[in-house]
C-alpha cells in the first residue's frame, strides 16, 4: 500500500512519516542541452564551402551532406544551361544571368554560414577543400569563356547566313530582266554593304569583296552576252554603286562599268541609227555616249558611223524601197542635228540631197504600187518644197494622174508620159452649166489641169433627161475652157468647187481615143443625183 494508506492505518494523525521511512525525492528541474564548442578551423572551412558552392554544383553543401541544398544548386545550374544553350548571337538574357549570379552568391553565403558549425565530411581538410574551391572556380569562368566563344560562332553563322541570303538574291535576280531584278540586286547590295562595313572582321565580312565581284559579273551579264542595248541600264546602275558603299570594298570594280557602258552605248546607238526613236530623244544612246564619255574612243567613232549611215541611205533611195530610205534619212538628219558634238551635227546637210531624191522616188514608187492617194500627197509636197528642182513639173503631172487614178483606176495603169508628143492637136471645148466652178484634171498622152468658173445664171438639174438639155439654152453664154490635146486615150476628173456636188469622173468614149481631125465639145453640169454631172462629149469633124 502507499505511504498515505500506511499513515492512516497506523492512526498517526500527526501527519509525520513513520520513523525510518523517507518519501521519494521529486525529479530535478529540466536543464538546457549542453552545446559543445564549434569544430576548430571554422573560418577556413566557411571559405572553402563558399568557394566550392561558387562553382555552381553545390559541392560545399555536398561535403556537409546537405543533399537538398545540393539538389537546389543543380536545379539552378540546369535552368541556366537550358535558358542559354545553344548560344544565341544576341547572348543570354540579362535577367537569367543576374538571377543565376544571385543564386550563386546566396549559396556561397549560406554554405559559409553552415560551415562555421559543421565539419566537412570524409577525409577532407579545410585547407584542401579551400584549394579545391579555388581550382573549381575555373569551371564557371571557363563556362563564361566557352559561352562567349559559342556566342561568337553563333554570330559568325548568322552573318554567313546573311551573306548566303544576299547570294541567293543575286542568283534569283540574274535570271530576270534588269527592270524586274533591280529590287533583288539592291537587297543583295544592302546585305553586302552591312557585312563589309559593320562586320569587316567576320568571316562573312572578309568574303564581301569576292561576292561583290560576282555581283558585278551578274549585273553586267548582258554586256558579256553582247546584248548591248539590254546592258545599258544595268551598267548605268553599276556606276551608282560606289556612291552607296565603301569604295575600299569595291577596289578595282569602282571604275569597271565605264568601258563596257561606253561600248554598249555605241553599239546599241549605231544599231538604231535611222530607226524610229523610242527613248523620247532623237540622239538616243549615241547622244548619251557623247554627253557621258566625250573623250572616249567610242565617242570618237560616232561621227564616222553617222556619216557611213547617211551615205548608205543616200544610195538606198535609188533602190527598191525609196520611201523607207527617205524616212531614214530624215531621222538621221534630225539625229545628227540633236547631237552635242559639232562634228556630228555638221553631217546633217549631207542627208538633204538624199531626202530630196527619196521624196521624188518615193512618190513614183507609190504610184507604181497603185497607192494613188499617197503618191499624190508625196509628189505634191515635193513640187511645193523644191520649186527649183527640174523634176517639179514631172512630179505635178504624176500627182494629177494619181489623183485621177484614185477614183478611176484605169488612169493609173502606167505613169503619164514624161515628154510632150508632137503632131496635130485636137480642140476640146468644155462648157460649164453649173452654178459652181469646176476644176478639170486630165491625163493621157499629155497631163494637166484647168478650171472653169461657175455659171451664175445656171441651176442644179434633176431628172434623167438633164444631160439632154445641159448647155443648150439658146442665146445663153456658158463659161468654157478650150484644151488642145494630141490624139490618144484620156481620163478626166471633174471637181466642182463649192456647193454640195459630188466629184464625178468621166472618160471620153470609155477608153476610146481622141481621134485626129475632130473637134470635141463637152458640158459639165450638176444634178441633184450624184449619178450624173458630166455631159457626153460631142465630136464634129473638121473636114
Amino acid at each position: 500500500m502507499s505511504w498515505d494508506d500506511q499513515r492512516l492505518a497506523d492512526g498517526a494523525g500527526s501527519g509525520s512519516p513513520p520513523p525510518g521511512f523517507a518519501p521519494p525525492s521529486p525529479p530535478p528541474p529540466a536543464q538546457p542541452p549542453v552545446v559543445g564548442p564549434p569544430p576548430p578551423g571554422g573560418g577556413l572551412r566557411s571559405l572553402a564551402v563558399a568557394l566550392l558552392n561558387l562553382s555552381g554544383f553545390g559541392l560545399g553543401y555536398a561535403l556537409m551532406r546537405c543533399w537538398v541544398r545540393v539538389a537546389l544548386c543543380w536545379v539552378a545550374t540546369g535552368a541556366l544551361l537550358w535558358a542559354v544553350l545553344p548560344a544565341d548571337p544576341d547572348g543570354a538574357a540579362g535577367g537569367v544571368v543576374v538571377a543565376y549570379l544571385v543564386a550563386l552568391v546566396l549559396a556561397a553565403v549560406d554554405g559559409a554560414r553552415l560551415a562555421l558549425r559543421r565539419a566537412v565530411g570524409g577525409s577532407w581538410r579545410p585547407v584542401v577543400a579551400a584549394g579545391a574551391g579555388l581550382v573549381l572556380l575555373a569551371v564557371p569562368a571557363g563556362g563564361v569563356v566557352a559561352y562567349g566563344s559559342a556566342q561568337d560562332e553563333a554570330v559568325e553563322q548568322m552573318l554567313l547566313d546573311r551573306l548566303d541570303r544576299g547570294d541567293r538574291s543575286v542568283e534569283a535576280a540574274s535570271g530576270k530582266p534588269f527592270a524586274a531584278a533591280r529590287g533583288d540586286y539592291r537587297a543583295a547590295l544592302d546585305i553586302y554593304r552591312g557585312l563589309g562595313e559593320k562586320h569587316a572582321g567576320s568571316r562573312a565580312g572578309k568574303l564581301v569583296p569576292q561576292r561583290l565581284g560576282a555581283y558585278y559579273k551578274a549585273v553586267s551579264a548582258p554586256y558579256r552576252q553582247k546584248k548591248h542595248c539590254e546592258a545599258i541600264e544595268p551598267l548605268t546602275y553599276l556606276r551608282t554603286v560606289p556612291r552607296s558603299i565603301d569604295p575600299k570594298l569595291l577596289g578595282d570594280l569602282t571604275g569597271y562599268p565605264d568601258g563596257p557602258l561606253a561600248t554598249s552605248l555605241y553599239e546599241c546607238g549605231v544599231s538604231k541609227l535611222g530607226a524610229v526613236p523610242t527613248s523620247g530623244r532623237e540622239s538616243g544612246e549615241l547622244g548619251e555616249l557623247l554627253r557621258t564619255f566625250p573623250e572616249s574612243a567610242q565617242a570618237k567613232q560616232v561621227a564616222p558611223a553617222v556619216s557611213r549611215k547617211i551615205s548608205e541611205q543616200n544610195r538606198a533611195v535609188r533602190g527598191s524601197d525609196p520611201c523607207s530610205a527617205r524616212d531614214t534619212l530624215r531621222r538621221l538628219r534630225t539625229t545628227a542635228l540633236s547631237m552635242p558634238d559639232k562634228s556630228v551635227s555638221a553631217l546633217a546637210p549631207k542627208a538633204d540631197g538624199g531626202i530630196r531624191n527619196g521624196e521624188y522616188a518615193c512618190g513614183v514608187a507609190q504610184f507604181e504600187a497603185k497607192r494613188f492617194n499617197e503618191a499624190k500627197l508625196t509628189l505634191t509636197e515635193f513640187a511645193a518644197s523644191y520649186k527649183k528642182d527640174k523634176r517639179g513639173a514631172r512630179a505635178r503631172d504624176i500627182a494629177i494622174a494619181a489623183e485621177i487614178a484614185d477614183t478611176r483606176a484605169a488612169a493609173g495603169k502606167h505613169l503619164p508620159p514624161s515628154g510632150r508628143p508632137g503632131g496635130a492637136r485636137m480642140q476640146l471645148v468644155i462648157s460649164n452649166d453649173a452654178p459652181d466652178g469646176v476644176e478639170i484634171l486630165y491625163t493621157g498622152p499629155v497631163t494637166g489641169k484647168t478650171g472653169i468658173k461657175g455659171c451664175g445664171s445656171c441651176e442644179t438639174r434633176s431628172g434623167l433627161t438633164a444631160s439632154l438639155s445641159a448647155c443648150k439654152a439658146k442665146g445663153k453664154s456658158y463659161p468654157q475652157v478650150t484644151l488642145w490635146l494630141p490624139a490618144g486615150e484620156y481620163h478626166f476628173l471633174y471637181k466642182h468647187r463649192g456647193g454640195s456636188s459630188q466629184t464625178i469622173v468621166s472618160s471620153y468614149a470609155d477608153g476610146s481615143k481622141i481621134q485626129p481631125g475632130y473637134r470635141y465639145t463637152g458640158c459639165t453640169y450638176v444634178t441633184s443625183s450624184p449619178s450624173f454631172g458630166v455631159g457626153p462629149a460631142d465630136s464634129t469633124s473638121n473636114t
